[in-house]
């Protein structure tokens, strides 16, 4: 698990869930990763910036034709009648690329 800035996000096209992210993991090539978070987000330029935890040891899918290299940790449940979900974000002095220990 580690820690990755995104630099963009955007809607799939002809999905209803999916969302394109390219992360900085503090490595030479950026990362695509592919996340069904979209419900939750309706401008997804509002991720842009954020430093989020991402499981980035996974291999490769292929997600409606487009390659994955990673998945977004977020929580999510309902309490009191209400539905939460969260993306599990660090402070703004956290470097791309440090692991989460």
């Amino acid at each position: 698990i580690k820690i990755g800035q995104i630099l963009s996000a955007e809607k799939v096209p002809e999905t209803d869930k999916l969302l394109k992210l390219m992360v900085d993991f503090g490595e030479e090539e950026k990362r695509q990763i592919i996340s069904g978070i979209s419900a939750y987000f309706l401008d997804p330029q509002n991720l842009v910036g954020k430093k989020c935890a991402f499981v980035t040891n996974l291999e490769s899918r292929t997600i409606r034709g487009l390659t994955s290299n990673g998945m977004i940790l977020a929580v999510s449940g309902e309490a009191d009648e209400k539905i939460f979900f969260s993306l599990l974000e660090t402070g703004a002095d956290v470097l791309p690329g440090s692991a989460v220990k």
